[in-house]
């Protein structure tokens, strides 16, 4: 697939929703066009096609009667699984325009994840009822549920890159499993955060496998986990999203919102309620840049496979409760990357 080359610094999405967008989701590199997904608490999600120039145009869009929690892709890019509050997983074909009811939990469904694996492929969800399903989706129609693993808390956060996932829960703690020949676990780590996890993102080593994992809390911190390792300083942690100033005396503590890595680099986006992104190179512990404050909470991002373009999106997130909530809708902001976060040469 050609690279997306964006000429001006950013790219202001037509036809955002008008409540908050809770997940973004860029079409794998093995989809035909670059596709842009926003699923938003309104139960509306919204297909843009991204241009090589960085402009969209709107493709399609559904509506559940539920909040969207999370989106996947198919590998082809035909069709998206949609995560809702209302308990039930979807999937809507992109061609046809029809949404079906793929799997269901007894409890809001948080996470979606496609595994593509060597000898089977499914769908993974996570929910509030405590438990980890999977999804074989060879019988659609009809819905068959391969696995249920039981949970000792709700799921909060969750990422999978083949063979590895990791699973936050409520109770600070991260599950990890191993997906080859199918979902096995491999170890439960406490994690070095003291507050409430609400975004969890894989990262690889230099031989491309996944290793570990970042996590972001309420609490604006960052930690950086590997799953296997006897050097305590590849463990760590980091502030972020705070004011940089004393604000009545005290410094204003942000939630860390999600967390990307860069498919190339290997370095970390995050977003947070302060209305800020930061990317930051975990190897070398340096911030490379941080924005600008926008005039709302960054809820989310994702990074196109190509690692030239990020998507971020701008809405209210309920940090300051029902006070703060303007109703001013949601922003969708495209941003080329490849430069920004590529790592800076070492010193000599």
């Amino acid at each position: 697939m050609e690279s997306i080359v964006i000429g001006i610094f950013l790219v202001i999405v037509d036809g955002s929703p008008d409540d908050t967008v809770q997940v973004l989701r860029f079409s794998p590199p093995t989809s035909e066009k670059v596709l842009l997904a926003a699923g938003a608490w309104d139960g509306t999600i919204r297909v843009w096609l991204v241009n090589d120039n960085g402009q969209c145009e709107g493709k399609a869009q559904q509506s559940i009667p539920a909040p969207i929690l999370d989106a996947e892709w198919t590998d082809d890019g035909a069709r998206l699984f949609i995560a809702a509050a209302d308990k039930d997983v979807r999937l809507w074909d992109l061609a046809s325009n029809q949404v079906a009811v793929v799997g269901a939990h007894d409890g809001p469904v948080k996470t979606c994840h496609w595994i593509n694996g060597n000898n089977y492929q499914c769908l993974m969800t996570g929910s509030y009822d405590k438990s980890l399903r999977f999804w074989d989706m060879r019988q659609l129609p009809k819905q068959t549920m391969m696995l249920k693993l039981d949970l000792p808390e709700r799921v909060y956060c969750a990422d999978v890159v083949y063979p590895m996932a990791a699973v936050g829960l409520a109770s600070k703690k991260i599950f990890i499993y191993n997906l080859e020949g199918g979902p096995q676990f491999v170890k439960e780590i406490e994690s070095q955060l003291k507050y409430q996890l609400r975004c969890l993102s894989i990262f690889r080593n230099k031989d491309n496998q996944p290793c570990g994992f970042a996590i972001g809390s309420i609490e604006g911190r960052v930690g950086v986990q590997m799953v296997e390792t006897s050097n305590t300083k590849e463990t760590f942690t980091f502030k972020c999203h705070r004011s940089a100033e004393l604000v009545n005396g005290y410094q204003e503590i942000f939630a860390v919102n999600d967390i990307t890595f860069h498919p190339q680099h290997g370095t970390l986006i995050t977003c947070g309620s302060d209305g800020r992104y930061s990317m930051w190179d975990k190897d070398a512990r340096t911030k490379l840049k941080t924005s600008e404050a926008h005039p709302l909470p960054i809820t989310c991002v994702h990074i196109h496979a190509s690692g030239t373009i990020l998507a971020y999106a701008m809405g209210y997130d309920w940090s300051k409760g029902h006070e703060g909530n303007a109703q001013q809708g949601s922003k969708i902001v495209l941003h080329k990357c490849l430069e920004d976060m590529r790592p800076r040469s070492k010193k000599t």
